[in-house]
């Protein structure tokens, strides 16, 4: 029930307020309609939805752009915050959907009706205009920006510098550093690279080294940090950096991030937390290279709130997450199974002008997949198509797994299809993947016809292969199509692994055959292949039902000399097999030996002692277990 009710719940997140065709119909004859629902979004909270009906409005033909703006003006000013967040929405909706002249009118007219747009937003659009080469454009929108008040900051200096540097303007830019620095705004690392890159483009190589000089010694210590920490040599770089320190020279974020990401990639993530406290008893700022290393491995390494604490100290300190960290937290939500607060996530990110990118996609989608809420990941599949993020393989491969786990193979074959017309390669993964769902319903025909497209294709089948056809064929008892693959397995030179002999030992248990299946097992060992408690259990469950417990024995008395304890399930095969014959002292034995041994027993061992003594009409031992049942916390199944 709570199951049902969560899916629910997201579903409704997902779903509120889905346009509908009509209504894009009514935004086109009147366009005031549209702007509201847009504003409904928003203050629900369900940016990524609000942001997909401004996409429509802006495609949607015969509507324009002060129609549009119009549209999305609200009636009353009552509502400031979501207010400027459907106005930064469009501007950034225009930028993504690379419509940039009609966001840069569409900018100049909420400047005229005395809106303004935030910084981050109008970065975006800069510095969309200045990459694609509409300086011009770019410095008219900037005067807007200013003209507004808006706050500018060294983003919108260092994307300003490299449009003056574009144009080879290098007189007017000491001039306008001078007036960002008015501004509280001073360049960084960006802006001189950015100016010896174009000084060096255009041969200007005696003020590329005036400016280099200027920083040589500082930015030398940083790169030799920066190399020695991309080779994993951490040691040397720590050293580098101390002796950095003996120079009197002072570090900075480039300095430390280097540090951070080396620790990070190796998963130290205690080091990492030495490095990034390090950083602020330099009075360093930590900037989002920093951040984002020290989120994601304390993410990666099961930290997760630790990671969460570290997202809010950066939120603190007023710089805005960017996809990557927004990502690793999504993962780390759907990781702990926490898909609701995985799409809370993604909604800010949307709303904080983050782009999503096919792989915010993917992990959003692997965490709906492994929750089984496939309805959900087939609306943000369609979500992401629309938005014009191209599915890769990893988004079809994880949807494919997600529909073969669900037992949905025809949807699971129908995105096979998608993936080989989208010329996206499918791998031995996703053929295991589709093959393995296949055996899992008993339709072992369909597996040997995909075996047969995966040789067709010059794919090589790998162990798994081998095993999921093996596990397949044992699972219908059918042993004779098992030894044909585990024969051809071995012509290949493919090693047996010790699940697929496992596998072969139940196969044979399932056909009723316990002495083939203790014929493998002495032969197995004789390969090399070492049994596991689950070999012996699975032997030991064999020929309990068989009724032969002198042999049960001698393999738990083997088992124990291999080092192998017998464990809960151990104890059930051979107590349940005494249960099940009437002889309740020789299993009230095996409970004693098991509570010596250590052994908890589980709601089985009681189920079967009770059912035992109920065959036996002793009721009154029957219901003293139920007691005792009860009162370790197990619910009984009250059938007897």
């Amino acid at each position: 029930m709570a199951k049902t009710l969560l899916t629910h719940n997201l579903s409704l997140q997902i779903h509120t307020l889905r346009p509908s065709s009509i209504l894009l119909h009514q935004c086109h004859r009147n366009s005031t309609h549209a702007g509201p629902t847009v504003h409904d979004l928003v203050r629900a909270r369900n940016l990524p939805e609000a942001q997909s009906l401004l996409l429509r409005m802006i495609r949607k033909r015969g509507v324009s752009r002060p129609q549009l703006i119009d549209s999305l003006l609200p009636s009353s000013p009552s509502s400031t915050h979501t207010n400027a967040t459907v106005l930064d929405l469009l501007i950034r909706t225009y930028v993504q959907s690379r419509k940039l002249r009609e966001g840069s009118e569409a900018f100049r007219l909420l400047r005229q009706k005395g809106f303004s747009v935030s910084i981050n937003a109008s970065n975006a659009l800069l510095g969309a205009l200045v990459k694609v080469g509409w300086v011009d454009l770019a410095w008219t929108v900037y005067e807007d920006v200013v003209a507004s008040g808006t706050t500018v900051n060294v983003y919108t200096l260092n994307i300003m510098v490299n449009a003056l540097c574009k144009e080879a303007r290098f007189d007017k830019v000491k001039v306008f550093l001078s007036q960002m620095e008015g501004k509280g705004v001073f360049p960084d690392v960006v802006t001189y690279n950015t100016l010896i890159n174009a000084h060096s483009r255009q041969g200007n190589v005696a003020e590329a080294f005036e400016l280099l000089n200027s920083i040589l010694g500082f930015y030398t210590y940083n790169a030799i940090v920066n190399g020695l920490c991309k080779k994993g040599d951490y040691v040397r770089a720590r050293g580098v950096f101390d002796e950095m320190l003996g120079m009197g020279l002072s570090p900075d974020a480039a300095t430390f991030n280097p540090l951070l990401v080396e620790c990070c990639r190796k998963d130290d993530a205690c080091e990492a937390e030495n490095v990034f406290d390090e950083m602020l008893r330099y009075g360093v700022v930590p900037d989002l290279i920093s951040f984002g290393s020290v989120i994601g491995v304390f993410s990666r390494n099961g930290l997760f709130d630790k990671a969460l604490e570290y997202f809010g100290k950066m939120k603190g300190s007023g710089l805005v997450a960017d996809t990557v960290i927004y990502t690793i937290l999504i993962d780390g939500y759907c990781r702990n199974g926490n898909v609701a607060e995985a799409l809370a996530m993604r909604n800010e990110m949307v709303e904080k002008g983050c782009f999503m990118d096919v792989v915010t996609y993917n992990t959003l989608l692997n965490g709906l997949c492994r929750g089984k809420m496939l309805g959900d990941a087939d609306e943000l599949f369609k979500e992401m198509v629309e938005r014009g993020v191209f599915p890769d393989y990893y988004t079809l491969t994880t949807l494919i797994h997600g529909y073969c786990k669900d037992g949905n193979m025809s949807r699971a074959l129908g995105l096979f299809e998608t993936m080989t017309q989208r010329s996206l390669k499918p791998d031995v993964v996703t053929y295991n993947t589709l093959m393995d769902g296949f055996c899992k319903i008993g339709e072992m025909e369909k597996a040997k016809e995909l075996w047969r497209d995966m040789v067709s294709r010059g794919i090589l089948p790998n162990y798994v292969s081998f095993s999921i056809l093996i596990n397949g064929f044992c699972s219908l008892g059918l042993m004779g199509e098992a030894f044909r693959v585990w024969d051809e397995m071995i012509e290949k030179g493919v090693k047996p692994t010790l699940v697929t002999c496992n596998t072969v030992i139940k196969g044979h248990l399932r056909a009723g055959n316990v002495l083939k299946a203790n014929d493998f097992f002495e032969k197995m060992i004789l390969e090399g292949v070492s049994p596991d408690c689950i070999t012996y259990n699975t032997l030991i469950n064999g020929f309990v039902k068989e009724e032969n417990f002198d042999r049960a024995f001698v393999l738990v008395n083997n088992m124990e000399e291999k080092g192998l304890l017998p464990d809960v399930i151990t104890y059930n095969a051979i107590l349940g097999g005494y249960c099940r014959q009437g002889r309740m002292r020789e299993a009230e034995m095996v409970l004693r030996k098991m509570i010596d041994c250590g052994i908890n027993p589980d709601k089985s061992t009681y189920t079967s002692l009770i059912n035992g003594h109920v065959s036996l009409d002793n009721l009154k031992e029957a219901f003293r277990f139920h007691d005792e049942m009860l009162q370790r916390g197990f619910v009984p199944d009250d059938k007897f």
